[in-house]
């Protein structure tokens, strides 16, 4: 096998590996490396229509990273809305994610028991690509739950819970502490401060 041979199967690999990832930007980096990689390889060899297909292809993603990327922390992008604490659209979510839920936050639980506990959704456009669940500590609000669905987990949805508009201010809220016990936190990235195996927020 030739080092073209190599890099024709290892495109043709990485393209098909493309098709396997459940987040959205991941899969638009990794196609658009195999496209470019298919790309070279075809002209190469001088297979000309797949070097069209290839280029086309390679701009539709680079079209789809530079939106993904330019909505990634844009407000205007995603909507923060409030739903009751027992809301039958949040029992199904919590329901229908609850494995990858317990793998992200294995202590996480969502039994309300005052009414000064909080739940809101990430919505983009009529898709929910997140769920955030609060206890409530007089002017303390706990983060039970900070849940992003596998399609945007490269995003942090739950950002925009903290900066929306002030919600968490005008519900009387003035910090933020963060579980322990989250693999992967991203907290420190979008102004939250180290406090021990928590981070807090003030608002």
């Amino acid at each position: 096998m030739t080092w073209l041979d190599l890099v024709g199967w290892g495109g043709s690999a990485l393209l098909v590996f493309s098709l396997l990832q459940a987040r959205v930007l991941r899969f638009r980096a990794l196609n658009l490396v195999a496209c470019v990689i298919l790309l070279v390889f075809n002209a190469l060899i001088e297979v000309w229509p797949m070097v069209g297909m290839n280029a086309v292809l390679a701009g539709i993603n680079i079209w789809f990273l530079v939106r993904l990327l330019r909505d990634r922390h844009d407000e205007t992008a995603f909507e923060v809305v409030e739903v009751g604490r027992d809301d039958a659209y949040l029992r199904h979510l919590l329901t229908v994610h609850g494995d990858d839920i317990r793998r992200y936050q294995p202590a996480s639980t969502w039994a309300p028991a005052t009414d000064r506990d909080h739940a809101f959704l990430v919505l983009r456009g009529d898709e929910t690509v997140g769920v955030v669940l609060l206890d409530a500590e007089d002017d303390v609000a706990r983060v039970r739950l900070d849940y992003v669905t596998p399609r945007f987990r490269d995003f942090t949805p739950g950002e925009f819970v903290w900066r929306d508009s002030g919600v968490l201010a005008n519900l009387g809220f003035r910090h933020v502490m963060t579980p322990p016990d989250m693999v992967d936190a991203y907290y420190g990235r979008v102004g939250f401060r180290p406090n021990g195996r928590e981070f807090v927020l003030d608002l």
